[in-house]
C-alpha cells in the first residue's frame, strides 16, 4: 500500500524550500506516525520531499515506525508517479510531500477527488483509495 502523508503545518515565509514546521505541524507529524503504527503499517521505505517542512514531517512520522527517511527530489513539487516511486519496495511505502501534488496523484491513481489536509494521510492500493484521514482522526487513532 502507498501511504501519502502531507507535511504538517508550516511557518510562513521564504524561501519556500526552507519553511519549517510549526509546533502544531510537529504534533501532526508525531500523531501521523503513531497512528500509522497503531494501524499496523510497517513501511519498507519512507520517501520524502527534501523541502524542510516535508523532511521534518517524515523524520518525526517515520521514527516510531523504524524507518529511515530517503529524500527524493521528485516529491518536492510537481507531478510524480507514486507507483514508480514505490516500485522495488515490498509492502507499505510512505511518501511525504505537498499539495496539490498529492491530491492530484490520488486522483490519477483512483479517480477520487480529495483535499488532503496538512498532516493528513491518504492510502492507495491497487487503484483504490483505502483510507483518507485528517489530522484530528490520526490524533484519535494515535490515542493522543
Amino acid at each position: 500500500m502507498i501511504w501519502l502523508l502531507r507535511h504538517g503545518d508550516a511557518e510562513d515565509g521564504s524561501p519556500d524550500e526552507q519553511r519549517r514546521l510549526t509546533e502544531k505541524g510537529e504534533r501532526q507529524a508525531r500523531a501521523a506516525g503513531a497512528a500509522l503504527k497503531a494501524l499496523g503499517v510497517e513501511p519498507s521505505a519512507c520517501l520524502s520531499s527534501p523541502r524542510v517542512r516535508a523532511a521534518d514531517t517524515a523524520k518525526l512520522a517515520c521514527e516510531p515506525l523504524g524507518g529511515e527517511v530517503e529524500l527524493v527530489e521528485a516529491l518536492s513539487g510537481g507531478s510524480f508517479d507514486p507507483e514508480e516511486l514505490a516500485a522495488g519496495h515490498d509492502g507499505d511505502v510512505i511518501l511525504v510531500g505537498h499539495e496539490p501534488d498529492f491530491s492530484e496523484a490520488v486522483q490519477r491513481l483512483t479517480g477520487a477527488r480529495i483535499d488532503l489536509k496538512k498532516g493528513g494521510v491518504a492510502a492507495v492500493e491497487n487503484g483504490e483509495l483505502r483510507a483518507l484521514l485528517r489530522p484530528k482522526e490520526l490524533k484519535a487513532v494515535a490515542g493522543h
